[in-house]
Protein backbone atom coordinates (compact mmCIF):
# COMPACT_ATOMS: atom_id res chain seq x y z
CA UNK A 1 0.00 0.00 0.00
CA UNK A 2 1.50 3.41 -0.95
CA UNK A 3 1.32 5.87 2.05
CA UNK A 4 -0.53 9.55 1.14
CA UNK A 5 2.11 11.47 0.12
CA UNK A 6 2.92 9.16 -2.59
CA UNK A 7 -0.77 9.07 -3.65
CA UNK A 8 -0.99 12.92 -3.73
CA UNK A 9 2.14 13.22 -5.60
CA UNK A 10 0.97 10.97 -8.40
CA UNK A 11 -1.79 13.03 -8.33
CA UNK A 12 -0.60 16.36 -8.40
CA UNK A 13 1.39 15.93 -11.01
CA UNK A 14 -1.16 14.49 -13.55
CA UNK A 15 -3.16 17.77 -12.66
CA UNK A 16 -0.27 19.94 -13.63
CA UNK A 17 0.45 17.70 -16.48
CA UNK A 18 -3.57 18.12 -17.36
CA UNK A 19 -3.48 21.89 -17.06
CA UNK A 20 -0.58 22.97 -17.59
CA UNK A 21 0.21 25.18 -14.33
CA UNK A 22 3.46 24.30 -12.79
CA UNK A 23 1.70 25.65 -9.75
CA UNK A 24 -1.99 25.52 -8.71
CA UNK A 25 -1.82 26.82 -5.53
CA UNK A 26 1.09 29.86 -6.23
CA UNK A 27 -1.57 32.33 -5.83
CA UNK A 28 -3.07 31.44 -2.55
CA UNK A 29 0.22 30.63 -1.15
CA UNK A 30 1.46 34.15 -1.64
CA UNK A 31 -1.59 35.34 -0.07
CA UNK A 32 -0.53 33.27 3.19
CA UNK A 33 2.71 34.23 3.12
CA UNK A 34 1.58 38.41 3.00
CA UNK A 35 -0.72 37.56 5.64
CA UNK A 36 2.19 35.68 7.83
CA UNK A 37 4.45 38.60 7.23
CA UNK A 38 2.03 41.05 8.24
CA UNK A 39 1.42 39.44 11.49
CA UNK A 40 5.66 38.86 11.95
CA UNK A 41 6.42 41.93 13.66
CA UNK A 42 3.90 41.62 16.32
CA UNK A 43 4.61 37.70 16.82
CA UNK A 44 8.26 38.00 17.08
CA UNK A 45 8.00 41.25 19.69
CA UNK A 46 5.68 38.11 21.79
CA UNK A 47 8.74 35.94 21.25
CA UNK A 48 11.61 38.75 22.75
CA UNK A 49 8.79 39.25 25.48
CA UNK A 50 8.46 35.80 26.57
CA UNK A 51 9.68 34.33 29.70
CA UNK A 52 11.15 31.62 27.53
CA UNK A 53 11.15 32.86 24.10
CA UNK A 54 12.18 29.55 22.52
CA UNK A 55 9.42 27.54 24.14
CA UNK A 56 7.08 30.48 22.73
CA UNK A 57 9.14 30.10 19.55
CA UNK A 58 8.18 26.55 19.15
CA UNK A 59 4.23 27.11 20.08
CA UNK A 60 3.70 29.81 17.58
CA UNK A 61 5.74 27.68 14.96
CA UNK A 62 3.66 25.01 15.59
CA UNK A 63 0.53 27.23 15.58
CA UNK A 64 1.35 27.78 12.02
CA UNK A 65 1.09 24.38 10.81
CA UNK A 66 -2.94 25.25 10.68
CA UNK A 67 -2.48 26.51 7.26
CA UNK A 68 -2.63 22.90 5.04
CA UNK A 69 -4.92 23.01 2.14
CA UNK A 70 -4.09 19.40 1.92
CA UNK A 71 -6.08 18.88 5.21
CA UNK A 72 -8.50 21.84 5.52
CA UNK A 73 -8.55 23.00 2.05
CA UNK A 74 -11.14 25.63 3.34
CA UNK A 75 -9.11 27.83 5.86
CA UNK A 76 -9.83 31.43 6.22
CA UNK A 77 -7.11 34.05 6.89
CA UNK A 78 -9.19 34.88 10.02
CA UNK A 79 -8.72 31.23 11.19
CA UNK A 80 -5.22 31.01 10.93
CA UNK A 81 -5.12 34.06 12.95
CA UNK A 82 -6.87 33.09 15.37
CA UNK A 83 -4.98 29.79 15.92
CA UNK A 84 -2.04 31.72 16.21
CA UNK A 85 -3.32 33.87 18.63
CA UNK A 86 -4.38 30.82 20.77
CA UNK A 87 -0.98 28.81 20.21
CA UNK A 88 -0.30 29.14 24.28
CA UNK A 89 -3.93 27.65 25.00
CA UNK A 90 -3.99 24.73 22.44
CA UNK A 91 -3.47 21.39 24.12
CA UNK A 92 0.39 20.42 24.32
CA UNK A 93 1.80 17.25 24.58
CA UNK A 94 5.56 17.82 23.82
CA UNK A 95 9.34 18.19 25.05
CA UNK A 96 10.57 21.90 25.29
CA UNK A 97 13.34 20.93 27.41
CA UNK A 98 14.87 18.01 25.32
CA UNK A 99 14.54 20.06 21.93
CA UNK A 100 16.28 22.98 23.99
CA UNK A 101 19.06 20.39 24.69
CA UNK A 102 18.91 19.16 21.52
CA UNK A 103 19.73 22.14 19.30
CA UNK A 104 22.36 23.59 21.92
CA UNK A 105 24.35 20.80 21.28
CA UNK A 106 23.36 19.71 18.01
CA UNK A 107 26.41 21.18 15.35
CA UNK A 108 24.65 20.06 12.49
CA UNK A 109 20.42 20.74 12.61
CA UNK A 110 18.77 20.07 9.38
CA UNK A 111 14.84 22.06 9.60
CA UNK A 112 12.42 20.65 7.36
CA UNK A 113 9.99 22.99 6.71
CA UNK A 114 5.98 21.95 5.77
CA UNK A 115 3.57 24.51 4.11
CA UNK A 116 3.82 28.38 2.76
CA UNK A 117 2.49 30.97 5.59
CA UNK A 118 3.90 28.61 7.82
CA UNK A 119 7.27 28.66 6.77
CA UNK A 120 7.08 32.56 7.88
CA UNK A 121 6.46 31.27 11.44
CA UNK A 122 9.03 28.91 11.25
CA UNK A 123 11.28 31.53 10.97
CA UNK A 124 10.22 32.84 14.52
CA UNK A 125 11.91 29.34 15.55
CA UNK A 126 14.81 29.52 13.86
CA UNK A 127 15.69 32.83 14.95
CA UNK A 128 15.93 31.29 18.71
CA UNK A 129 18.47 28.05 17.30
CA UNK A 130 22.00 28.87 16.51
CA UNK A 131 21.63 29.86 13.23
CA UNK A 132 24.74 29.10 11.98
CA UNK A 133 24.48 25.20 12.58
CA UNK A 134 21.06 25.10 10.87
CA UNK A 135 20.13 24.53 7.14
CA UNK A 136 16.41 24.91 6.11
CA UNK A 137 14.98 22.28 3.56
CA UNK A 138 11.70 23.11 1.97
CA UNK A 139 10.27 21.28 -1.33
CA UNK A 140 12.03 20.53 -4.77
CA UNK A 141 8.66 20.70 -6.78
CA UNK A 142 5.73 22.62 -6.26
CA UNK A 143 2.70 20.08 -4.34
CA UNK A 144 -0.47 21.54 -2.96
CA UNK A 145 0.69 24.54 -0.39
CA UNK A 146 3.77 23.14 0.68
CA UNK A 147 6.86 25.34 0.76
CA UNK A 148 9.11 25.93 -2.00
CA UNK A 149 12.20 27.85 -2.52
CA UNK A 150 9.85 30.84 -3.42
CA UNK A 151 8.45 30.68 -0.43
CA UNK A 152 11.46 30.28 1.61
CA UNK A 153 12.66 34.16 -0.37
CA UNK A 154 9.31 35.41 0.68
CA UNK A 155 9.61 34.68 4.09
CA UNK A 156 13.05 36.07 4.64
CA UNK A 157 14.88 33.63 5.29
CA UNK A 158 17.51 33.12 2.04
CA UNK A 159 18.46 36.22 3.84
CA UNK A 160 18.99 34.88 7.19
CA UNK A 161 20.32 30.88 6.43
CA UNK A 162 21.20 28.26 3.98
CA UNK A 163 18.25 26.92 2.44
CA UNK A 164 18.52 24.29 0.18
CA UNK A 165 15.45 22.10 -1.78
CA UNK A 166 15.10 18.57 -0.76
CA UNK A 167 14.66 17.47 -4.66
CA UNK A 168 11.20 15.95 -4.73
CA UNK A 169 7.78 17.24 -5.30
CA UNK A 170 6.41 14.89 -2.86
CA UNK A 171 3.87 16.83 -0.05
CA UNK A 172 6.34 15.57 2.86
CA UNK A 173 9.73 13.62 3.02
CA UNK A 174 10.36 10.62 1.23
CA UNK A 175 14.14 9.98 1.56
CA UNK A 176 14.00 7.59 -1.71
CA UNK A 177 12.77 10.47 -3.76
CA UNK A 178 15.24 13.02 -2.18
CA UNK A 179 18.06 14.45 -4.12
CA UNK A 180 21.60 12.62 -3.27
CA UNK A 181 23.35 15.55 -1.49
CA UNK A 182 19.61 15.86 0.69
CA UNK A 183 19.77 11.89 1.68
CA UNK A 184 23.24 12.98 2.82
CA UNK A 185 22.64 15.69 4.90
CA UNK A 186 19.92 13.77 6.33
CA UNK A 187 22.06 11.33 7.09
CA UNK A 188 24.80 13.19 8.77
CA UNK A 189 22.73 15.71 10.62
CA UNK A 190 22.88 14.61 14.24
CA UNK A 191 19.17 17.07 15.06
CA UNK A 192 16.21 16.71 12.27
CA UNK A 193 13.06 18.99 12.86
CA UNK A 194 10.12 18.16 10.84
CA UNK A 195 7.45 20.50 10.42
CA UNK A 196 3.90 18.55 9.46
CA UNK A 197 2.19 15.79 8.96
CA UNK A 198 3.49 14.75 5.64
CA UNK A 199 7.05 15.32 7.05
CA UNK A 200 5.60 12.33 10.27
CA UNK A 201 3.79 10.29 7.99
CA UNK A 202 7.13 9.92 5.79
CA UNK A 203 9.32 10.23 8.40
CA UNK A 204 7.81 8.14 11.72
CA UNK A 205 9.72 4.92 10.87
CA UNK A 206 13.26 6.36 10.55
CA UNK A 207 15.33 5.79 13.79
CA UNK A 208 17.16 9.08 13.29
CA UNK A 209 17.39 11.71 15.78
CA UNK A 210 14.03 13.70 14.24
CA UNK A 211 11.63 16.12 16.52
CA UNK A 212 8.42 15.99 14.88
CA UNK A 213 6.42 19.40 15.28
CA UNK A 214 2.95 19.69 14.11
CA UNK A 215 -0.43 20.09 14.83
CA UNK A 216 -2.53 16.39 14.72
CA UNK A 217 -5.26 17.07 12.40
CA UNK A 218 -6.78 13.68 11.68
CA UNK A 219 -8.49 10.55 13.36
CA UNK A 220 -5.18 8.20 11.62
CA UNK A 221 -2.70 10.14 12.78
CA UNK A 222 -4.28 10.95 16.51
CA UNK A 223 -4.51 6.90 16.76
CA UNK A 224 -1.19 6.41 15.61
CA UNK A 225 0.68 9.04 17.83
CA UNK A 226 -2.36 8.29 20.70
CA UNK A 227 -3.34 12.33 20.68
CA UNK A 228 -6.46 13.67 20.55
CA UNK A 229 -7.14 15.47 17.39
CA UNK A 230 -5.84 19.19 17.55
CA UNK A 231 -2.90 18.47 19.63
CA UNK A 232 0.11 20.16 19.23
CA UNK A 233 2.98 18.16 19.46
CA UNK A 234 7.00 18.20 19.68
CA UNK A 235 8.90 15.47 20.69
CA UNK A 236 10.52 12.65 19.42
CA UNK A 237 8.47 9.37 17.68
CA UNK A 238 9.83 6.21 18.20
CA UNK A 239 7.36 3.40 15.66
CA UNK A 240 5.42 1.57 17.66
CA UNK A 241 6.67 -1.12 19.51
CA UNK A 242 4.83 -4.69 19.77
CA UNK A 243 3.93 -6.22 23.21
CA UNK A 244 2.14 -9.26 24.50
CA UNK A 245 -1.28 -10.21 22.72
CA UNK A 246 -0.17 -8.19 19.20
CA UNK A 247 -0.64 -4.86 21.07
CA UNK A 248 1.21 -1.96 20.41
CA UNK A 249 2.96 1.01 22.89
CA UNK A 250 4.15 3.95 21.23
CA UNK A 251 6.74 6.74 22.84
CA UNK A 252 7.17 10.21 22.34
Amino acid sequence: MQCPAVIAQQMHRRLRQLTGVDDPYRAVKARFNRMALDMLPELSARVRQAADPLGMALRLAIAGNVIDLGANGGITEEEARQAVAGAMEERFHGDVEGFRQAAEGASDILYLTDNAGEIVFDRLLIEQLPTERVTVVVRGGAILDDATMVDAEAAGLCDLIEVIDNGSDAPGTILADCSESLRRRFTTADMIIAKGQGNFETLSDETTNIYFLLKVKCPVIADHVGLPVGTHMAGRWQAPLPLAGGEHHART
